[in-house]
């Protein structure tokens, strides 16, 4: 387990809940997700109260009481929030101070002024990469949405040869890359050690960023050649500052983290004794409440001081990064029930069970799960933390590699097809004027050569480790 894993509350190690058979089981997991699945898509219901509802439904299908059923539910609810939710706190704290201060800003204007011509999209994909480390998906559009405007308007290109590589970072970074909430989400299901989960992570998404992004845009500015619209250029987050911090100083907090988290992971595979003194200072500065928490303070001073702002601004900026999280934590929260809610009725036993006989790997199994319910429900969120969920028994005995890799398996196929039940899909339509054809043949085509390009990467780590 990772320093990330909580204790699942006495639920998790406890008898099922019901002693349903497995056939009743499979049919109580497709309708518990069907549930959902019409909430969300037919009723337009929160995505938290679908999870609720529909892990209410999945215990009541399974023939489960239903205080054992509610039971289950805030006790997953409870551990899942107890070991993410402190972590997306402080990534949202971050992602705030880099948006406001005018860092990110900064990042972006540094590395267009050094890039032109053909190097274009690929200083697009870097920029959103970096941008995209700390932030939400849909905060990271916003930033980055003004930038993909003004260079293919004042660089006379092609939207799609701008746009498709920053929108690939952004989404690579989303679905694989911890401190995102979903692949944070995995991690702690499915038992992951996170540094290694991280590295490994980004081993895929180098790849899979540079096929998805640079490579296929040229194809995308083809199939949708649209000129940058004129009144989608929102205001830049920093415009009104008189200064911000320099690039090299913001690149390094950013990074921060990372670094922190490599650096344990690689203590930990190198020295691999508990008892040495360096591995004991990584264990503690290479955890992730630790390393995100540092970057954080460290922030303060390399971002808004160096921006100018005030102790009162910095308190302002810091609360105003909550606010929007709190959805997100109800939604992880609410997964996590579903997750605890399927566990503890049998379902995972079921899936070992059944996948002692099947031929597929468990990783493209994992891939295929998460894809499904992707497709169903649009939330890439929502898809990794049910395919964590139930497939969670299938790490029992894996080796600390591939429980990384079900985590970017999962993470891979929660990317699967963005379509029109999905938020980010309309984000992205609204934001490059597109219609929703062009959109499925630029933006959904790209969120389907992320996944498959990744499910294929793992797989072939998977022949390595």
């Amino acid at each position: 387990m990772t320093s990330l894993s909580v204790e699942i509350l006495a639920a998790d190690a406890a008898e099922p809940i019901t002693s349903a058979g497995n056939a009743q089981l499979g049919i109580a997991v497709l309708a518990g997700i069907a549930v959902i699945v019409l909430l969300i898509t037919k009723f337009k219901l929160h995505a938290f109260l679908a999870l609720t509802i529909g892990s209410l439904a999945l215990g009541a299908f399974a023939g489960a009481p239903l205080a054992d059923t509610i039971k289950s539910f805030t006790a997953g609810l409870g551990s899942t929030v107890a070991g993410v939710g402190v972590l997306i706190a402080l990534g949202a704290i971050l992602g705030k101070l880099l948006a406001d201060s005018g860092g990110a800003d900064q990042i972006v204007d540094t590395i267009l002024a050094r890039a032109g011509g053909r190097a274009m999209p690929w200083a697009m994909v870097l920029i959103a990469s970096v941008i995209g480390l700390p932030l939400f998906f849909e905060v990271g559009i916003v930033l980055l949405i003004p930038v993909v405007l003004l260079v293919a308007k004042r660089g006379n290109y092609s939207l799609m040869r701008i746009g498709v590589p920053a929108l690939a970072g952004l989404s690579v970074m989303h679905g694989l890359i911890p401190p995102h909430p979903g692949p944070l989400v995995a991690i702690d299901a499915v038992g992951a050690n996170l540094g290694v989960t991280l590295a490994l992570g980004l081993v895929v998404a180098i790849p899979t960023v540079i096929i998805a992004g640079p490579l296929f845009s040229r194809y995308a500015a083809r199939w949708a050649d649209i000129p940058a619209p004129e009144n989608m250029i929102p205001t830049r987050p920093s415009e009104d500052l008189e200064k911000r911090p320099g690039f090299g100083v913001t690149v390094a907090t950013v990074l921060l983290p990372v670094v922190l988290m490599l650096v344990k992971a690689l203590v930990d595979i190198v020295v691999d004794d508990p008892e040495n003194g360096v591995q004991k200072v990584t264990d503690v500065i290479g955890s992730p409440l630790i390393a995100l928490l540092a970057a954080v303070i460290v922030a303060l001073f390399t971002l808004g001081r160096a921006a100018g702002f005030t102790k009162e601004r910095l308190s302002s900026t810091v609360e105003k990064s909550l606010a929007p999280i709190a959805g997100v934590l109800l939604i992880v929260g609410a997964g996590g029930g579903f997750k605890q809610t399927l566990i503890d009725i049998g379902v995972g036993q079921m899936i070992l069970d059944f996948s002692k006989s099947w031929a597929i790997p468990t990783l493209l199994l994992a891939w295929l799960i998460a894809v499904a319910i992707r497709l169903a429900t649009g939330s890439a969120t929502v898809a990794t933390i049910s395919a964590a969920g139930l497939v969670a028994p299938l790490a029992e005995g894996m080796s600390t590699g591939e429980t990384a890799l079900l985590v970017l398996a999962i993470g891979a196929g929660s990317l699967f097809f963005s379509h029109v039940n999905d938020a980010g899909f309309w984000l992205v339509k609204e934001y490059f004027g597109m219609n929703v054809g062009q959109t499925i043949k630029t933006w959904s085509v790209m969120e389907t050569i992320i996944s498959v390009v990744g499910i294929v990467f793992v797989l072939l780590l998977s022949l390595v480790l």
